[in-house]
């Protein structure tokens, strides 16, 4: 794609990190240089928190990128790759991002390079140092049981250790994921989601009283129960999970014949149990195979595919159509999105770096 800018509003959609980071693993994935403008204009506090500095370094990296605007609150941000991606070990702590460390989000990090390093030959390990588990992000369990599992599927070779957890406000959570690189990435197709199979709760604490995951445990199976779910398909778990600092939260995975979903809460109190299990519920209920929050994050490996990709969504959100706008500046695929259907058509273009 050459040296020419491509500029991107950062504002646009919902105006939040998700255009940062898919347009920056488009970047480096691509090799075209990019402008970012408006970056986090839709938010409290725009410009790139610590969690975003760290995937712009991140990405940086991997693919040897000049980069300018890469400062706390910086609101423009240029992005040059210099080389293809390259395949290696990389380590990042999202606390270097900010004075006094940072409980910034380690997923968004690790999403960030993922899909580039995933897509080259070679093999790369990759550990990053974060909140694991924090508000307003994919927790860490969601790509080991939701995420992961969908890109093994499309051909990606990809195992991820949770090491220590980290809770707002603290952080300090570690994760290593192994990535062996596969550039020939499958089309998916999930259309229907079929028969339930099993819904898993798991109740995490850290550095917690044991009655608090026990009562957590106990409430989401009451409220499942309550709403009509056999018993005998709901599969409770406590866990006593290794980490700096106390937290705690719900996960919730119902599995179906062809596909996961997940959801979570990291509420105290009842408060907790209500909404990881009513998230839950109204998912089920959409009779969808892909929950909203998996709707957007597939969309990047799909755009990569060599073949179609095809999938029914609980609910269209600004990420996903934010995500498929981005993804056409890029040129690398038509994205659909049926508002109505609530099916998402990916046809990708093909992925071609010139420099």
């Amino acid at each position: 794609m050459g040296k020419r800018l491509l500029q991107i509003d950062g504002s646009f959609g919902e105006g939040g990190g998700q255009v940062l980071r898919t347009a920056l693993s488009l970047a480096a994935i691509t090799g075209q240089a990019i402008r970012i403008f408006n970056i986090r204009a839709g938010r409290k506090k725009p410009g790139l928190a610590a969690q975003h500095l760290t995937s712009v370094r991140a990405a940086a990296s991997i693919c040897s990128a000049s980069i300018s605007g890469d400062t706390l609150n910086s609101t423009c941000l240029e992005f040059r790759p210099s080389s293809t991606v390259m395949p290696g070990t990389y380590s990042f702590n999202v606390g270097d991002g900010r004075a006094g460390g940072s409980a910034g989000a380690a997923s968004l990090v690790l999403q960030t390079v993922l899909l580039p390093l995933a897509i080259v030959e070679g093999s790369s390990t990759v550990h990053v140092i974060g909140g694991t588990h924090v508000p307003f992000s994919p927790p860490i369990s969601y790509l080991e049981h939701v995420y992961l599992p969908v890109l093994r599927n499309m051909g990606l070779n990809v195992t991820l250790d949770l090491h220590t957890w980290g809770w707002n406000p603290k952080g300090g959570g570690s994760i290593e994921v192994r990535i062996v690189g596969n550039p020939n990435l499958q089309g998916l197709k999930l259309l229907e989601r079929g028969e339930l199979k099993m819904v898993r709760v798991i109740a995490a604490t850290t550095k917690l009283p044991d009655e608090i995951k026990t009562r957590m445990g106990s409430d989401a199976e009451s409220s499942l129960l309550g709403h009509g779910f056999d018993k005998s398909l709901v599969d409770v778990k406590g866990l006593t999970c290794p980490g700096l600092a106390s937290g705690r939260g719900l996960f919730i995975f119902p599995e179906y014949a062809h596909s996961t979903a997940g959801f979570s809460s990291l509420a105290h109190g009842a408060k907790v149990a209500k909404e990881a299990c009513s998230d839950m519920i109204a998912f089920h209920e959409s009779g969808a195979p892909v929950d909203e929050h998996l709707g957007d994050q597939i969309m990047l490996p799909a755009c990569l595919a060599m073949q179609e990709s095809e999938y029914v969504v609980s609910n269209i959100t600004l990420h996903q159509t934010t995500n498929a706008w981005v993804i056409e500046l890029f040129g690398l695929a038509e994205v659909v999105v049926n508002e109505d259907s609530k099916k998402v058509s990916i046809i990708p273009k093909g992925r071609i770096a010139q420099r």
